[in-house]
């Protein structure tokens, strides 16, 4: 009965409007669409002009391309109809497909229509003869559209499906798992075409890889900060009066001096750290400190503080 009173309350706190639904899976549609294309665009300027076999079915395809004159775009669609199917039945189903489906169609697509009209729109293609910049900006375009097709819940299929299975199935981490198949791919583009265009093809994955996670997650503004103390109390008073940040603290024991110790847990700002080891320094110079690196952070002491302002401003008018 518990159960069933909790999972209703639940549902009632999730649900929302037929409207807000669809809107929220329209962004989510429109962001994969954007994410898909911005990979086709950095795959057809800056990858395909210098064979950048840069791991995955698209490299792949770069490879096949120079091999038999099959179109990548085409290929790339092609390839993925087993590894879905494979999916389907190992990875969800119809919410794997949905969420799937459209930056691969829209990849393949666009990358087709690019491959046409590119050197109609630039007059000079490609835009640039140095490699090393095609590799840079291509991995940069890639990793900032697959980082927003990850951000909204899609994925861009190829290789990532079969990561996903081995990780489901055996526990082995799917950026490892890549890794190893990306390097087999290109390792072949090394024999077909030049090591250097294979060492440039690496190079371009590692920036992708770095430019999708800051898609992902964004510039780390926020650092998270532990302190142990014997003195709580004045770090804590300062801690919220000084930097107007809250505090949660739990008792511990030194696992060397078998002592008390009180472990207070708070974020702040990159740029508000130092004042953090002004205060600790001032007050308790035994202190230790870790600090640590936050991504995100949301709701707390500072939200609070301005849910309790709005309530206030409404009492008030309401007089």
């Amino acid at each position: 009965m518990a159960r069933r009173k909790l999972k209703e309350a639940v549902k009632q706190k999730l649900e929302s409007p037929g409207w807000q639904k669809l809107l929220r899976i329209s962004n989510q549609q429109l962001a994969i669409t954007i994410g898909a294309a911005l990979n086709a665009f950095a795959y057809v300027l800056f990858q395909m002009p210098y064979n950048l076999a840069a791991g995955g079915v698209s490299g792949l395809g770069i490879i096949v391309n120079h091999l038999t004159g099959f179109s990548p775009g085409l290929f790339y669609f092609t390839a993925n109809i087993p590894l879905f199917v494979l999916g389907f039945f190992t990875l969800g189903r119809w919410r794997f497909i949905f969420n799937s489906t459209l930056a691969v169609i829209v990849f393949s697509g666009a990358t087709e229509y690019l491959i046409v009209h590119m050197p109609t729109v630039f007059s000079q293609f490609p835009i640039t003869e140095n490699k090393l910049l095609a590799t840079i900006y291509s991995g940069l375009l890639v990793g900032i559209g697959t980082g927003i097709i990850y951000r909204f819940g899609g994925t861009i299929g190829g290789t990532s499906i079969i990561s996903r299975i081995i990780y489901n199935k055996t526990g082995f981490p799917m950026s490892q798992s890549g890794l190893y198949v990306d390097v087999i791919i290109i390792a072949v583009a090394g024999f077909v075409f030049s090591w250097e265009t294979s060492l440039l093809a690496f190079l371009a994955i590692l920036i992708a890889g770095m430019s999708a996670d800051f898609a992902l997650e964004g510039t780390s503004q926020m650092r998270t900060l532990m302190i142990i103390t014997k003195n709580p109390e004045p770090l804590r008073y300062a801690i919220i009066n000084e930097l107007k940040r809250s505090v949660t603290m739990w008792q511990g024991k030194g696992g060397y001096s078998g002592e008390e110790r009180t472990l207070l847990y708070l974020t702040v700002l990159r740029s508000r750290v130092y004042d953090v080891k002004f205060i600790v320094n001032r007050i308790d110079p035994d202190a230790f400190m870790v600090v640590g690196v936050s991504q995100q952070t949301w709701g707390g002491y500072t939200l609070k503080k301005q849910k309790d302002r709005a309530r206030t401003s409404v009492h008030e008018a309401d007089r």
